[in-house]
């Protein structure tokens, strides 16, 4: 089992607080769930543990690892919210109660599969490192799934697809998205899960040695043309992604050609396009293959050079060319702008780089000031946490510029502009806590048919943050709604104007028109 030696070991430059944290966060955590035992029969512990080792492999800081080791406690064992706070303090209990709130938390919305489930974590989420935990401790649990009972594999193979890595991604959490994904793709696509292994293998044969034979290849020529400070990788591309691709290609994985990639690492920008060109002298680069996301970023922050070549002996080999601090955001995603100091890497761009524009202005209503890992005690006072109204962030109007300019560009960038477009929206709350996803500039009328249709047929008024407001009242970021009803109220014309989204909008004509038929009864 991962000790406390193992996680502090990974600690970036720990000072003594920050290791006695760690250790008494653990001790504590371990008398807690002393006794416990998971499915597979390991101690309860060895869950807590592997979260909080993850969360210190990602660079998190010692509270974060701290409410990781401590994230179950006040749910599954006898410690309060009033002993986390007595030994631990305000932030880390904070953060202890935020992973377990978000445990709980349902989802209601017209669309499960829109962007109104892909953001909901971002909007339950006070403070973004709660997410952070939440996702480690779900990667967590989907790698040990096969000694949950199988009735519930499937449900939570299926709740890490849809809700889990689509979070992941918006994130830009590439290595969490990933992992997540291959963990959940056999429980939730067993057929098509097998039908992709076989397509491999037989494709295939031994990739890994071609694979390692080539990159030695490549390394000697990057380090006889003067590229000094570089590391190389190669990886085979995810089952799950290829299983997306190869429903586009018709299940042809001939046509698939980034199923091998090669990664270089390197220590500037200027050394990526340096790279770049020893690439396409060593192997001949296929046409209209070549893509430059360190200037034109993906719309979760993703930057690196695409490249696609043919080597001597015929394969086809997609080349990703990045720094290191950009591989870093690549892996982790905003944890890394959370944790990354932007002089530790010497050579790069200063950076406000366009996805840390999205950190204050996305989680701005949802986070404490500046999103560092050393908060100061009088920001967690939630008086002083008001939820702004909501405003179009100025990294969505960047997409928008950026798929405009760029539409007649080919279409496989139209494709991923649209798959990562954020939409704008708002998250409002029940009175209960429940979260409801709706468009910017939304009503109550919205919001009660969004919980059930016979809620918004039967609306007698609203009440907004407590106070009784008309029913074309703009609801923002953060307000929490409730709804009246009585039985003889009914739908007016009135009301269609109000409505801001096609789901009441359709349910409003449907009541009408019934009403209609039965006056003419």
């Amino acid at each position: 089992m991962t000790t406390a030696s193992n996680i502090i070991g990974n600690l970036s430059n720990p000072t003594d607080a920050d290791k006695r944290l760690v250790e008494k966060a653990y001790a504590y955590a371990q008398k807690a769930h002393e006794g416990h035992t998971r499915y597979s029969g390991e101690p309860y512990m060895s869950h807590v543990a592997s979260v909080a080792f993850m969360l210190a492999q990602m660079g998190m800081g010692p509270r974060t690892i701290a409410a990781g080791l401590l994230h179950d406690t006040i749910e599954d064992t006898d410690v309060t919210s009033e002993n986390i706070r007595k030994e631990f303090g305000e932030e880390i209990l904070f953060l202890v109660e935020g992973v377990t709130k978000l445990s709980s938390v349902r989802y209601y919305g017209s669309d499960r599969h829109n962007e109104s489930l892909r953001k909901l974590f971002v909007a339950t989420s006070q403070d973004i490192r709660v997410l952070i935990v939440k996702l480690v401790d779900r990667l967590h649990n989907m790698q040990t799934l096969d000694y949950i009972p199988e009735a519930k594999q499937l449900r939570i193979a299926q709740e890490t697809l849809e809700i889990y890595v689509p979070v992941a991604h918006r994130l830009g959490m590439g290595r969490i998205r990933k992992e997540l994904e291959d963990l959940a793709f056999p429980y939730v696509y067993p057929e098509e899960h097998k039908r992709v292994c076989a397509l491999v293998e037989q494709s295939l044969g031994k990739g890994d040695d071609l694979l390692e034979k080539e990159r030695k290849v490549l390394q000697k020529k990057l380090a006889d043309s003067g590229l000094t400070h570089f590391k190389t990788s190669h990886r085979l591309k995810g089952m799950y992604s290829l299983f997306h691709k190869l429903q586009r290609k018709e299940w042809n994985i001939d046509t698939v050609y980034d199923l091998f990639a090669m990664r270089i690492v390197v220590k500037n920008v200027e050394d990526c396009y340096r790279a770049m060109g020893i690439v396409h002298d060593l192997w001949r680069p296929m046409p209209a293959r070549m893509k430059d996301y360190i200037n034109l970023p993906k719309p979760n922050g993703y930057q690196s050079i695409h490249t696609t070549v043919i080597t001597s002996s015929g394969t086809i080999l997609e080349i990703q060319i990045r720094t290191e601090k950009m591989h870093h955001e690549a892996e982790y995603g905003i944890a890394s702008h959370i944790i990354y100091k932007e002089s530790a890497v010497p050579g790069a761009k200063n950076s406000s780089s366009w996805f840390a524009n999205l950190v204050p202005t996305l989680f701005r209503p949802f986070a404490w000031r500046g999103q560092q890992e050393h908060i100061n005690k009088e920001d967690l006072d939630d008086s002083k946490h008001k939820h702004p109204s909501q405003k179009i962030p100025h990294w969505i109007q960047q997409i928008g510029e950026m798929y405009t300019h760029e539409k007649a560009s080919g279409q496989e960038f139209v494709d991923d502009m649209r798959k990562d477009f954020f939409s704008n929206r708002i998250f409002v709350f029940t009175p209960n806590g429940d979260v409801v996803d709706l468009p910017v500039a939304a009503t109550p009328i919205d919001f009660a048919y969004a919980i059930h249709s016979e809620v918004g047929n039967h609306i007698a008024g609203a009440k907004v943050n407590n106070k009784l407001v008309q029913l074309d009242t703009e609801l923002h970021n953060g307000d929490i709604v409730q709804i009246d009803t009585k039985k003889n109220a009914h739908p007016t014309p009135k009301w269609l104007p109000i409505a801001k989204t096609s789901l009441a909008k359709r349910r409003i004509r449907t009541a009408l028109n019934d009403q209609e038929s039965k006056k003419r009864d």
